[in-house]
C-alpha cells in the first residue's frame, strides 16, 4: 500500500493556529465519556487512505454494527479543512480523523476535537513511552486524542553512488550531489533543516525545531534556499521518491522506512539512517471530533485499532510503525521481518530520539516566550522557498 501525505496547500484559513494559552479543557467541551455505551450503527471517520482498511475492518463492522463511511484526504491542510466545515468540530458530520502531528495542534488549539478518556482504551496502557501523553496529541495533561502509528524520517541514499556513507543531514546540503537530491514538498520539511541548525550552529539558539522565533525560522528558511538549487524536485508522495531512486534519477534524500524496504524488495542499491544530528519523525492520533454525532462508535474504534492484532494488520498494509509493542509477533506472523524492519522492537531510546511532528504555534515551549512563528507564518516561508 502506497503511503500518501501529499502536501498540498490549502486555504490559508486552514493554517489558523490559535494561542496555547487560550486552550482549556473544558472551555465549551462535551463532558469527558466514562462508559461506551450502545453504538449508534454508523462512523465517519476523516483518514489517510486505509487507515479503516475493510482487511481489518471488517471484523469491527460485524462485531459492533458500526459501518465505516471514510473520507479520504491527501494532506493534513485538506484534513484540517474538512474538520471545519460546517461550523468546525467536524461539523456534526465526521466523528474521528486520523490527524498527524502537523495538524493536530491545530486542531486542539481550533476547538474542533474533544478530549478523550484514555482509561476507556485497555491497549493504551502498552503504547510505548513516546506515545501516551505526545505533545503533539495531549496539552496540559489532557489528552486529545489515542495515538496510533508513526514512522522516522530518514536518510535515504544508494549505496554505489553515495561514498563514503554519509552520517549527517550535510549530505542533502551538498552541492555534490546537485540535482541529485530529493526532499518532501511539506512546510514541516522546515523542522528538518532546524534540527540540523540547531545540531550545527549553536549561536541560533534553537531549543525546539518546531518552536521557531523570527530569527531562527529566517536561518533554516535561508539554509533551504540554498538547498533548492541542488535538488532534482520536491517529492509528493513516497511513489514519487520510490521512482526516482529505481531511475537513478535521485542518490540521496530524506525519506521514510517504507520507500527504504520498496526499493530493497526491487534489489535497489540503497540503505536509510538516522543521522547523527537525529531526526523529525511523523505520529498519527485518532481524533474524536467536538461535534461527533456517534461518540460510542469512534471509542469502540479507538479502542480496537489500538489492539496489537489490528496495529499489526494496518502496519503492514500502510507501511508504518505500531505505538503498541506487542503488535511485534502479530506483525512477523504476518510479514516475516517486519517487526524489526519498521524499527518496533528498537529501544525506546529509538524512538526518544525522535522530534515528532507537531504544529508550530506562538507560545514557545521555552523561556516562557510568546514570540516563535505560528503554521502560517511556516506556510508562508515554504511557499517563498518551494516557488
Amino acid at each position: 500500500m502506497k503511503r500518501f501525505r501529499l502536501a498540498a496547500f490549502a486555504a490559508a484559513a486552514a493554517a489558523l493556529a490559535v494561542p496555547a494559552s487560550s486552550v482549556c479543557a473544558t472551555d465549551g467541551q462535551p463532558s469527558l465519556l466514562q462508559k461506551i455505551g450502545k453504538g449508534e450503527g454508523t462512523l465517519n471517520v476523516i483518514e489517510w487512505p486505509a487507515y479503516t482498511d475493510p482487511s481489518f475492518a471488517k471484523k469491527f463492522e460485524q462485531q459492533t454494527g458500526c459501518k465505516i463511511h471514510r473520507k479520504d484526504a491527501g494532506s493534513s491542510n485538506e484534513m484540517v479543512s474538512l474538520m471545519r466545515t460546517g461550523g468546525g468540530g467536524g461539523g456534526g458530520q465526521y466523528d474521528l480523523v486520523s490527524a498527524s502531528g502537523d495538524a493536530s495542534l491545530r486542531l486542539i488549539y481550533g476547538g474542533d476535537v474533544q478530549p478523550v478518556n484514555v482509561k476507556l482504551i485497555p491497549s493504551w496502557k502498552d503504547f510505548l513511552p513516546a506515545f501516551k501523553s505526545p505533545p503533539h496529541n495531549t496539552v496540559k495533561g489532557v489528552h486529545y486524542g489515542v495515538s496510533l502509528q508513526w514512522g522516522p524520517n530518514t536518510l535515504l541514499y544508494n549505496t554505489k553512488k553515495v561514498s563514503p556513507a554519509p552520517t549527517s543531514w550535510s549530505a542533502i546540503y551538498n552541492a555534490k550531489y546537485r540535482g541529485k537530491i530529493t526532499v518532501p514538498n511539506n512546510p514541516i520539511q522546515i523542522a528538518d533543516a532546524a534540527l540540523y541548525l540547531m545540531k550545527t550552529k549553536a549561536s541560533l539558539g534553537i531549543k525546539d525545531p518546531y518552536e521557531l522565533t523570527k530569527p531562527q525560522l529566517d536561518a533554516a528558511t535561508s539554509l533551504l534556499r540554498q538547498q533548492k538549487p541542488l535538488l532534482k524536485r520536491y517529492w509528493n508522495s513516497a511513489t514519487d521518491e520510490i521512482q526516482d531512486f529505481k531511475a537513478g534519477d535521485v542518490v540521496v534524500g530524506a525519506s521514510w522506512p517504507y520507500q527504504t524496504l520498496q526499493l530493497q524488495a526491487a534489489k535497489a542499491p540503497v540503505k536509510e539512517l538516522i543521522p547523527k544530528e537525529g531526526a523529525t519523525g511523523w505520529a498519527d492520533t485518532w481524533m474524536l471530533a467536538k461535534k461527533a454525532p456517534h461518540a460510542n462508535c469512534a471509542y469502540m474504534w479507538m479502542k480496537y485499532a489500538a489492539t496489537p492484532q489490528v496495529e499489526a494488520k494496518q502496519a503492514i498494509v500502510f507501511g508504518e510503525t505500531p505505538v503498541n509493542p506487542k503488535a511485534c509477533p502479530f506483525m512477523n506472523q504476518l510479514q516475516k521481518g517486519s517487526c524489526a524492519q519498521y524499527h518496533l522492537n528498537a529501544p525506546a531510546s529509538y524512538s526518544k530520539s525522535i522530534k515528532f511532528w507537531k504544529t508550530p504555534v506562538k507560545d514557545c515551549g521555552w523561556g516562557g516566550r510568546k514570540d516563535c512563528m505560528d503554521y502560517n507564518a511556516w506556510q508562508d516561508a515554504w511557499s517563498k522557498i518551494t516557488g
